[in-house]
């Protein structure tokens, strides 16, 4: 079973289609764990807004990325949380913020 490691670069690939930018370096990823007698991960993230309408589908790749990156993963279970809200001046990566243009 991939660690936590790995499978925060695997969702490196996945972007936010609005911004062009990855969602771990969003911030959007707030945790990750692994069941592993289950084969499942579950992602904890959140959106740029509670009302963004491509969640479903920034959602759906985030699930294609892992499950197709690792033979290892059987299962994804993808939340949607709202707590703490999300802040690009305090969770974005420092690439993130370079993006953003934030200084």
């Amino acid at each position: 079973m991939p660690g936590e490691h790995e499978i925060m670069r695997a969702l490196k690939a996945v972007y936010d289609p609005e911004l062009g930018i990855s969602i771990v370096d969003l911030g959007l990823v707030y945790g990750v764990n692994t069941v592993e007698d289950e084969s499942k991960v579950i992602v904890d993230m959140t959106l740029t807004t509670p009302a963004c309408p491509l969640g479903p589908m920034i959602k759906t790749q985030a699930h294609a990325v892992l499950t197709s990156n690792f033979d290892a993963i059987r299962d994804v279970e993808i939340n949607l949380v709202w707590t703490p809200r999300w802040d690009p001046r305090t969770m974005a990566s420092e690439e993130g913020k370079v993006e953003l243009g934030i200084w």
